[in-house]
């Protein structure tokens, strides 16, 4: 697979961390003098976030932090931290003593200027994210900047900032949707590939200058896809016959985002021959269709802007901070006491176990991490869970109850201040859509909000969510004590979304799972 970035769209702006690290190595090795410039703080409309970085070189920088209004300040003020040595941590904006250089948008801007760093952390970095690999920047109140790896060891003092791979699309189809949205693509800077079965389509991708285009030959012979979790994958046909195999291929990889072209009558076909073709449930239920955040277009430029917006919104590099640190945590530590026939979590659903359904489920944001509790010894559980990127924690005190998990799982996250909020699951509730998380994660953004269930006829369950401030009442929970004793001791800031009957089903005994069969093969 060949994807081709817009370098030209890149080097106006200098907006990924990738190409700022990039820009600064080769001054580095070529023995310039440089400095890196951190926004480590705003207040009020900032035209950047926290993290935003800028290069500052011999007579040029690269990057932005402003739009324009303090730039040219920085730059004076790196040539000065390069020639004495020093970090210089400024202020611009309200309570600067910079008053010459008022923000229009009336905020503040506080940020580090790091005078000639080391050249092995900036090669690491520029490596991490050029091999599509994310990366973390920690950064001290002296100056000093590390690269962080997951465990963070932090300090409290600390900042922390996230830089994900660039974000990469993947377009197969036929037509003016297919090209108007890989025009728009290549335009932004993206790393793009385009896969076309007709000539006259290829003939234009390459007359608009597209290079990241792929001829696809046969449906029986595609490209092997090498899609990541910072890949966008979208689909521009209008057959079937080649629509279910390119489909099934995503599906069989990572990609933050899976979407089809096509009303919602042609999308419930598609799921259907899906299905005929062996896909399951919770993977069809990854795919976007109809596509874009404006329904209903007809022009294949409206098209491509709807479609490239909502990839952008569930992209996790510009994902909120708040769903950025969020930690899925899923409860496979249970005996199966109930269950009459073995371990009901491996028992099979759809040609796959039990806990390979509650696995699937996940963000259509990347979580920070994702951590799966089962039971010492467990060696089919922890296989399950591995072959879908879990990380494993085992518990050796599974059988004194639920609360056991919990606490694993608390203690297992505790200690990781980039953590602000945990969303249970449990292993033996298979058939909870991925929107319904994704609901309980919108809801989250809200900040008197500290703790949400979910709801299905009065009765509370998993998938839950509770912030950082009630991580220590889950610790100390005992027995068979769950979540819920928690939320329920709570006054305020608690809130629910509802689910149905079907959804909220788990798996205790045999004619539970018979039933979810029956549902699934109707």
């Amino acid at each position: 697979m060949v994807y081709i970035a817009n370098m030209a769209a890149m080097a106006m702006t200098g907006e990924h961390a990738e190409d700022v690290f990039g820009r600064l190595l080769g001054w580095l090795n070529a023995g310039q003098d440089c400095a890196l410039v951190i926004i480590t703080h705003t207040e009020g409309g900032a035209v950047r976030a926290p993290g935003a970085l800028l290069a500052i070189g011999p007579d040029t920088r690269f990057g932005y932090i402003s739009g324009g209004c303090i730039d040219t300040d920085v730059e004076l003020q790196a040539h000065q931290a390069c020639v004495d040595g020093t970090p210089r941590h400024l202020r611009y904006g309200a309570g600067s003593p910079f008053v010459d250089l008022p923000l229009p948008c009336g905020g503040a801007i506080e940020l580090m200027i790091l005078p000639n760093p080391a050249r092995g952390l900036i090669e690491q970095a520029h490596s991490k994210l050029s091999s599509r690999e994310n990366c973390y920047l920690l950064l001290s109140e002296s100056g000093d900047v590390t690269l962080a790896v997951e465990p963070l060891a932090v300090r409290p003092s600390d900042q922390v900032f996230y830089y994900a791979p660039k974000l990469r699309l993947r377009i197969a189809g036929r037509g003016a949707d297919a090209l108007a949205l890989a025009k728009m693509s290549d335009a932004a800077g993206f790393e793009t590939c385009v896969q076309l079965v007709d000539e006259d389509d290829i003939l234009a991708a390459e007359a608009a200058g597209l290079r990241g285009v792929e001829r696809l030959n046969s449906i029986s012979d595609l490209t092997q896809s090498d899609d990541d979790p910072w890949t966008a994958f979208v689909l521009l046909f209008h057959d079937q016959d080649w629509e279910i195999p390119l489909l099934q291929q995503a599906l069989n990889g990572p990609a933050f985002y899976i979407g089809a072209v096509g009303s919602l009558r042609t999308h419930e076909k598609r799921c259907q021959a899906l299905r005929a073709a062996g896909s399951c449930q919770s993977d069809i239920a990854r795919i976007r269709g109809p596509i874009g955040l404006v329904p209903s277009l007809r022009d294949a430029s409206f098209i491509a802007i709807s479609t490239l917006a909502e990839i952008i919104e569930a992209y996790p590099g510009t994902a909120s901070a708040k769903r950025q640190n969020t930690a899925l945590l899923l409860l496979a530590a249970g005996a199966s006491s109930r269950y009459e026939d073995g371990d009901k979590l491996l028992a099979t659903l759809d040609d796959k176990p039990v806990l390979e359904h509650a696995g699937a489920l996940d963000l259509s944001t990347r979580a920070y991490s994702r951590l799966a509790i089962v039971p010492s010894g467990s060696s089919a559980r922890t296989d399950v869970l591995s072959a879908q990127a879990w990380t494993i924690v085992s518990n050796p005190n599974a059988r004194d109850g639920q609360s056991t998990s919990l606490v694993r799982a608390i203690d297992a996250i505790q200690n990781n201040p980039d953590i602000d909020q945990v969303i249970l699951l449990l292993g033996d509730m298979p058939n909870v859509p991925s929107d319904h998380l994704d609901a309980i994660s919108k809801l989250a953004d809200h900040r008197h909000i500290s703790a949400i269930m979910s709801e299905c006829e009065g009765v509370l369950s998993p998938p839950a969510m509770f912030k950082r401030t009630h991580f220590d009442a889950l610790s100390k929970l005992t027995g068979d004590q769950g979540a819920k004793s928690v939320f329920l001791s709570l006054e305020s800031g608690c809130a629910t979304v509802r689910f149905s009957a079907e959804q909220a089903q788990d798996i205790d005994l045999v004619a539970d799972l018979e039933r979810l069969s029956e549902k699934i093969d109707a």
